[in-house]
Formats: C-alpha cells, sequence, structure tokens
C-alpha cells in the first residue's frame, strides 16, 4: 500500500509540495481555493516533475480530458474507482515516469555527448527543417540552436565548391533520396552566417525510425581548412623550388609530357634551354651562399620577365636553369628567347650593396628533331650547354647529334675518376719555389698528376673541375695531402735540407667537418713536422664564411703549419677582410705575372699586391716566371719567392732531389 496524504486546498498542497518527498499527485480540481482545469495549471507552474492524476466527478469528463492536454498523465471517475483501482493507477502512473524520466536521461546524456565532441552535427526532420545542432555545428554555422530550430536546413548549412565557386547541392537531400551514407565533395567550403568561409569534409546520412522508416537526415563535419591548408602547402613544396619557388624537376617532368603530347597532336615544336650561370661558383666562394642564394632569386625573377605565360621556368638546383617554351614555330624563335635572356641577364645585379655581373652558357633543343621524349630532350639540351660553355661561355648553342659524345667522355672520365685512387694512378709532381734575391730553393708546391690508363698523363686542368661537381674532390686532395707530407719526410730521411712543401687545398676540403683531424693525423702518420707544410687556400674560399675560416685558420696556424692565400687578385676579397686572417703569404696568380713587362695595369697591380704584402709584413710570392725580364721587374720591386718556368716545370719527387742536391743559387737567378 502505498503512503497517502491528504489536503483539502492547493495552497495546502502547494506548501506540502515544496516541503519534498512527494511521488505522485491525485488532484480534485475543484478545491476550496480553486476550480476547474485552472487549478491543474495552477499547480504545473509550481511544479512540473511530479505526475498528476486528476479526479473529476460525472459531468465533468470532457474537463477531465482536457486536463490531459494540459499534462496530467491520467483522470478518474470519483464514482468508478476503489482502493485497488486507484493503487493500481497510481502505481501505472509512477513506471510510464519512471521510463520517461531514463528517456530524458538519456537524451540528455546523447545532448551532453554530442556537445562534447570535436565535430559539428546538425539533425533534421523529414521536411528538411532543423531539429538539433550541437555546440560545433553553432559556432561553425552562426547559428545558435534556439534561432535554427524549424529553419529550412539549407539556410543554415550553406556550402560551395572552393575551386569553382559553384553553390554545392543538400547532401542530406541527396542521403535521404538515395537512402544511403553521402560524403561530401572534395573542395567543401562552408559559409556561415557572417560570410567566412571554413573548409569542411565528412557526410551525411538518413535517419531511420523504429519502423524502418526515414524520419529525418543527420550530417556530421569538421573543420579541414589547417589540414587543407598544410597539403595544398606539401604539394607545393614537392613540386617547387625551395629558394625561388619556381617549379621543379618534377613539375617541369610533368609540364614537359603534357607540351610535347600537345605538340605531337598538333604537329608543333617545342624548345628546352638548359640555362647555366658561368662562373657562378666564384660568387658564392667569394661572397658567400647568402649573396648567392639572393643572386639566383634574381636571376629567376629576370627569367619570368623574359617568357610567356604558356612556358614554364624551372630549377634543376645549384646555378642551373629549365626553360620550356611550350609552343615555338620554327627553330629560330628559341635562338631569339636566348639572345634576350643573354641580354636581359647581363645587366648589372646590385645585391646588398655589391654590384655582381654574371654571363649565362645556354643548350637549346628543339621537339621532334632533337628528342621525342622529355629525357633526351633534357639530355641533348644539356650537352648543348657545355658546348656553350666550351664556345667561351656567354652564348646560347643548339643541339648537334656529336655533342653527345662530349658529354659521354666527361661522365666516362669520372667514371675512371671513382677508380683512380684505388689503382693508384695518381701521383705528384713538384715546382720548386725560389728566393729571389738568393736564388735558393725555399720549397716546393706539390701538383698532382694522373696516369690514365687509356688517355695517358692528364692535368688538373682536365680532371678537377670533375672531381669538383661529382664531390670526388675530397678523398682525392686528402690523398695529395698525404704524399705530399710523405714525400716531404721522404727527403728529409734521405739527407736533403728541410724543404717546406705546399699543398693546395679546395673550398670542399677546407669546409669539411673532419678538415683539421685529418691533418692531424696525416702529420702523425708520416711524421711531418707541421712547421714543413704550407696550405694554399685561395682568397674565394676564406670569405665564403668568414667566421668559419678564421676558426680554421688559427686552430692551423696553432699547430704550427704555414698559410698563404693562393691565385691572389682573382677573387673579391678586401684589404680590410684579407687583414683579417692569420696567413704568411700571398702567391700572385700567374695571370698578373704574365704581362707585366708590356702591360701597364697588370705591373701596377702586381707591385701594389707586393708593396701590401710587405707593408702587412707577408712573404710574397709570384706564380708564373717565365723570363728574364719579369724575373728583374719582380726582383726591383723586394718579391720574395718566385716560381715558372724560368727555374723549372714541375717534376717528380727524384727529380727536385737532384736539383736540390747539385743546383747553385747564381744559377737559378742568371
Amino acid at each position: 500500500m502505498l503512503p497517502v496524504e491528504w489536503v483539502t486546498s492547493l495552497r495546502s498542497g502547494i506548501d506540502r509540495i515544496s516541503a519534498g518527498g512527494i511521488r505522485a499527485i491525485l488532484l480534485n480540481l475543484y478545491l476550496s481555493d480553486s476550480q476547474g482545469i485552472q487549478t491543474l495549471d495552477k499547480l504545473f507552474s509550481i511544479e512540473s516533475h511530479i505526475p498528476i492524476i486528476t479526479l473529476s466527478d460525472i459531468g465533468h469528463e470532457e474537463e477531465a480530458r482536457l486536463s490531459i492536454l494540459h499534462g496530467a498523465q491520467d483522470y478518474l471517475i470519483s464514482t468508478h474507482i476503489d482502493i485497488a483501482y486507484l493503487s493500481r493507477a497510481i502505481r501505472n502512473v509512477l513506471e510510464r515516469n519512471l521510463v520517461k524520466e531514463d528517456r530524458l536521461l538519456e537524451r540528455e546524456r546523447a545532448v551532453v555527448t554530442l556537445n562534447s565532441i570535436g565535430d559539428a552535427v546538425i539533425s533534421t526532420n523529414i521536411d528538411g527543417n532543423i531539429a538539433y545542432l550541437n555546440k560545433v555545428a553553432e559556432r561553425m554555422t552562426g547559428w545558435s540552436h534556439t534561432e535554427a530550430i524549424g529553419q529550412p536546413f539549407t539556410r543554415i548549412f550553406r556550402i560551395i565548391d572552393g575551386v569553382t565557386r559553384q553553390e554545392l547541392p543538400s547532401p542530406l537531400d541527396m542521403a535521404i533520396e538515395k537512402n544511403m551514407t553521402v560524403g561530401l565533395s572534395r573542395n567543401t567550403v562552408l559559409i556561415d552566417r557572417d560570410g567566412a568561409e571554413v573548409s569542411i569534409e565528412d557526410s551525411a546520412a538518413p535517419i531511420i525510425d523504429l519502423a524502418g522508416r526515414i524520419c529525418g537526415g543527420v550530417i556530421v563535419f569538421h573543420d579541414v581548412s589547417e589540414a587543407r591548408a598544410i597539403m595544398h602547402k606539401m604539394s607545393h613544396l614537392a613540386q617547387h623550388d625551395y629558394l625561388t619557388d619556381l617549379p621543379n624537376r618534377l613539375m617541369l617532368s610533368d609540364r614537359l609530357v603534357q607540351s610535347i603530347s600537345l605538340a605531337r597532336r598538333h604537329n608543333k615544336k617545342l624548345a628546352l634551354l638548359f640555362i647555366d650561370l658561368d662562373h657562378f661558383k666564384h660568387i658564392n666562394d667569394s661572397l658567400g651562399h647568402l649573396i648567392g642564394d639572393k643572386l639566383l632569386k634574381s636571376v629567376a625573377q629576370r627569367l619570368l620577365t623574359c617568357v610567356r605565360d604558356s612556358d614554364t621556368v624551372s630549377r634543376q638546383g645549384g646555378d642551373e636553369f629549365i626553360l620550356l617554351l611550350s609552343e615555338i614555330d620554327q627553330d629560330s624563335d628559341a635562338g631569339s628567347s636566348a639572345a634576350k635572356i643573354l641580354a636581359s641577364l647581363s645587366e648589372p645585379y646590385c645585391i646588398d650593396e655589391h654590384n655582381l655581373n654574371i654571363t649565362l652558357s645556354i643548350g637549346i633543343s628543339v621537339f621532334p628533331g632533337d628528342g621525342e621524349d622529355g629525357e633526351t630532350l633534357l639530355k641533348n639540351s644539356d650537352a648543348a650547354m657545355y658546348h656553350a660553355k666550351e664556345s667561351g661561355r656567354n652564348n646560347f648553342q643548339f643541339f648537334k647529334k656529336d655533342m653527345n659524345e662530349l658529354t659521354i667522355e666527361m661522365q666516362s672520365l669520372e667514371s675512371s675518376l671513382r677508380l683512380a685512387l684505388s689503382r693508384k694512378e695518381f701521383f705528384l709532381h713538384y715546382q720548386p719555389i725560389v728566393n729571389l734575391q738568393t736564388g735558393a730553393i725555399t720549397g716546393a708546391e706539390a701538383l698532382i698528376r694522373w696516369r690514365h690508363p687509356t688517355r695517358g698523363l692528364l692535368y688538373p686542368k682536365q680532371f678537377i673541375p670533375v672531381a669538383e661537381k661529382s664531390g670526388l674532390i675530397v678523398p682525392i686532395g686528402q690523398w695529395v695531402l698525404h704524399e705530399a707530407c710523405r714525400q716531404a719526410k721522404s727527403w728529409q730521411n734521405a739527407g736533403l735540407l728541410p724543404t717546406p712543401v705546399a699543398v693546395n687545398i679546395s673550398a670542399a676540403e677546407f669546409r669539411s667537418p673532419d678538415f683539421i683531424a685529418g691533418i692531424r693525423a696525416i702529420l702523425a702518420e708520416t711524421g711531418l713536422e707541421p712547421r714543413y707544410l704550407e696550405i694554399e687556400l685561395t682568397e674565394g674560399v676564406l670569405v665564403q664564411d668568414v667566421e668559419l675560416s678564421l676558426a680554421r685558420l688559427r686552430e692551423i696556424r696553432t699547430m704550427g703549419i704555414h698559410l698563404a692565400i693562393d691565385d691572389f687578385g682573382t677573387g673579391y676579397s678586401s684589404l680590410s677582410r684579407l687583414s683579417q686572417f692569420p696567413i704568411d703569404s700571398l702567391k700572385i696568380d700567374q695571370s698578373f705575372v704574365h704581362d707585366i713587362v708590356s702591360d701597364v695595369s697588370d705591373a701596377a697591380i702586381v707591385s701594389a699586391v707586393i708593396g701590401m704584402g710587405n707593408n702587412l709584413k707577408l712573404r710574397v710570392s709570384a706564380e708564373g716566371v717565365e723570363t728574364k725580364k719579369q724575373l728583374a721587374f719582380l726582383q726591383a720591386r723586394q718579391c720574395d719567392e718566385g716560381q715558372g718556368l724560368y727555374f723549372s716545370p714541375p717534376i717528380d719527387a727524384d727529380a727536385f732531389a737532384r736539383l736540390c742536391s747539385t743546383t747553385n743559387s747564381a744559377y737559378l737567378i742568371n
């Protein structure tokens, strides 16, 4: 039996309900202080969660039925009930209320869950009007739940194609029509209430009721703007050069395939121009990579001004660019474009207060005559570019079939070079360095030679550029340094007066992380005292990275090794920069020495270098001394040392030993 409490007025009932503990209410609509359906309405305004059963007399059945519409759970007629019937009715109401409360709790949990997830959720009824938005959907659409309820879905959820900007059809309409889950198109963009745009993706699906009927639809979506931006950026980076933002090799290859297909279909021609900057390495070595990179960007911009929108300018890496002329009428059109590029890019560049001038070598191949596919056209334009360099640089050359022979020869030379060390095909010659006042031999410069198994004797100019381009210059340079130190120690062991040996060091060797450790190891292994080793570096190598150069030069100098700047006068360094470096001597490049007797400018340069060296207390040595007049000029200006054919050509180690043991000063000077 359920416990029952009885009150006779609405006011008393409200007071009791306020005290709590009431599970159900049996309400007589006719109380002393309230009559009719208003009694129920007043009670509901105070408490709407407790189930109510109304009690009415015969003659008021219609009012009792109306109470159901106003929120009562059930009604009873007073003359048709007993205690058992009343108890059963109240128990049924309580059970229904428990089910209702469970459903409410379940709904609340669902709402909390949907508001907690990261995706936006919108549901509609079968008419396509909004039934629900979660918090994320409110934020992304700009519509609150209260404002959106009952509104047409297409008003709240406006989407367009991000590429075409065309309005897209409702995905919910398609999902309901096809009775299946429908994904959003790839480039879907949501426009919110204020007109802001956001990229979205996900899917829409129909809602099926318990009877298996479609009763609405639901769409789940999320913001992919950042992901799409990253994907777009990654795609761009994969197809463009990081420095100049020009198309890279990958994109050029795709465009070349398309252009060849179109040219073949329309019986047209296209051309590839392979562009290489002449002596760009000198810029990097002398002014540093930062200046070099800025110059490359400027070159890229000028190239773009020389072509049509339909053409493609691509950077292949380093100082190499490819120009695809997608459609030309005749071969001479490519030549006209090349001439225009040569003229445009030859104008001076002002980079960080440096006025720089560059020239280009351009190779041209034309489809279909020079190749039926992109790979062949690229290879042949590359071969033509090398021919342009061989023809004096600063020009363009069309591909000819015999040019491939030169390319093949260079590739063959590189392959042989990779085996030369292991086969012990390298050897050194030594050119005496002479004191110009006494004639005494004061040192020797080690110069590499290559005894090629089929080509015979090769000199540095014939293979060092290939070694530098292929990266083989570092191991070859290490071998030269080791062999020169070993030979110098061998001469000492044979009883000759200790003779310092000078070794040229390339930029790649000097920048190698293992360079200093390698020198220490070689000196330790050969037993040569550091004071009998002189390292020669070009001024361009030193100014490339001043801080690194200073640190390494100081470490080398601390070891007791002598330092010289080789080929002085050919780089871009200044006197203020030169004075920073802890060097011992300057070597005047032979290109200045050659005409010092007949060329006033060269004479002035050599005189200035000697005077500068004397002021800085540096030993000055002249390379390429070949005549008595050159010697006299250098002696008159107090040049310390010299080397060249006037004294001796480079000779092998045994011949150098004999020269040191038999030659007297008068013979060398006179």
